[in-house]
């Protein structure tokens, strides 16, 4: 299974094909996801520091650009862990003091 390490939170298994957000939510990280997983809000974005979850999908990239949001960072909504990798989430509970929103669909 693949491991998805996240700095200061640690490192833990994923089932492969699974929505990094929602390995991140099963793991105890309180990523933001304020839309619910529609690609609406960019909140639930991470920086990627190590792994590859392939190019931006089109939803991605409307998205970044409709937020002027730079390149560097994916919606932890819309990539399914396949292998390794190291992500530093953006928006959480602890660093926003808001709450994390609907729990997206598998």
């Amino acid at each position: 299974m693949p491991k998805i390490t996240v700095p200061e939170h640690g490192k833990f298994e994923v089932e492969k094909g699974k929505k990094l957000v929602l390995a991140l939510e099963d793991n105890g990280i309180n990523i933001l996801h304020r839309c619910g997983g529609k690609a609406k809000c960019t909140t639930c974005r991470v920086e990627v520091e190590n792994g590859d979850f392939g190019e931006l999908t089109d939803i991605e990239k409307e998205a970044f650009s409709r937020k002027g949001l730079q390149e560097g960072f994916r919606l932890s909504c819309q990539v399914r862990v396949e292998g390794d990798a190291t992500v530093l989430p953006i928006m959480t509970e602890d660093n926003s003091d808001l709450d994390a929103g609907p729990r997206p669909a598998e």
